[in-house]
């Protein structure tokens, strides 16, 4: 099999990333992964896309699980011998009138958001084959909670040299500070999705850089992007956009042609590359 291509969406059994799977199913030519924590929830997306005459195909995903992540990364490389596109969808938001306390929204949603997604990054990158592509979905969210940083923190998010390392160190003081109740005179804004995108639009920055330096001739792309206010469980019934629209900035990252030498280690919105 490992000379089909294959395509992986995280969290893709409703909103977003179900709209990904259905446009990758109708554009890309290879093997389409949808992919949920609940097998049963999985199976009846998957259904549902079989009855529009589409053929995606299940695994098991919960990127808040190391072995879950392992799990599917030993499944793509001893089927596939890799895998082609990765799209990073699966996030989570607290509703802005949840009563939660703060620093435990704050635990959870990095937890996440940033951390869930960096361990997926961490286990499958290294399986990216040559001309690969890589969309983490981020959010304009991390471009406003940026503003809302002290110029210190700002500095350190934007800088061309921040390792991965310091960018962990980072989200893991945001999560301290909010339990000391610190956050905000430590300079954070009070939006716990808000840093936990700025953790992924950083990060791809980042992976990009160290593709650059280690794969180069690899031509793999890696990029974030916003897919904009869509109409989902998370953003609720008045955002603008429908799925499939919050679909087409992650999908083109997605489908970028083989001979394309970027975007890469961009952030995107609506197709276009936003300043960071």
């Amino acid at each position: 099999m490992s000379n089909v291509p294959v395509a992986v969406v995280t969290g893709s059994n409703k909103g977003i990333g179900f709209a990904i799977v259905r446009a990758l199913c109708k554009q890309f030519q290879g093997d389409v992964y949808l992919t949920a924590r609940d097998p049963s929830r999985g199976q009846e997306a998957v259904a549902k896309l079989q009855e529009e005459g589409l053929r995606p195909l299940f695994h098991q995903l919960d990127i808040d699980d190391l072995q879950s992540i392992r799990a599917l990364r030993d499944f793509l490389k001893q089927k596939y011998g890799g895998l082609n596109v990765l799209v990073n969808n699966a996030g989570i938001a607290f509703k802005v009138r949840d009563t939660t306390p703060f620093a435990i929204q704050a635990e959870v949603t990095l937890k996440t958001n940033f951390f869930g997604t960096r361990n997926v990054c961490t286990e499958l990158l290294p399986l990216m084959k040559p001309y690969g592509k890589v969309v983490n979905v981020s959010s304009m969210a991390s471009s406003s909670a940026l503003g809302g940083c002290s110029q210190e923190l700002q500095q350190k998010f934007r800088s061309d040299t921040i390792t991965e390392d310091e960018l962990v160190e980072l989200m893991t003081k945001f999560v301290e500070d909010t339990k000391k109740s610190v956050h905000e005179k430590e300079g954070w804004p009070n939006t716990a999705y808000g840093v936990s995108k700025i953790g992924v639009t950083v990060l791809s920055r980042i992976q990009a850089r160290m593709l650059n330096e280690k794969r180069k001739g690899d031509h793999i792309l890696l990029n974030a992007c916003c897919p904009g206010w869509v109409r989902t469980d998370m953003a609720g019934p008045q955002a603008t956009k429908s799925p499939d629209e919050g679909a087409e900035t992650p999908v083109y990252l997605a489908l970028l042609p083989s001979d394309a030498d970027g975007p890469h280690g961009q952030f995107l919105s609506n197709k276009t590359i936003r300043s960071w």
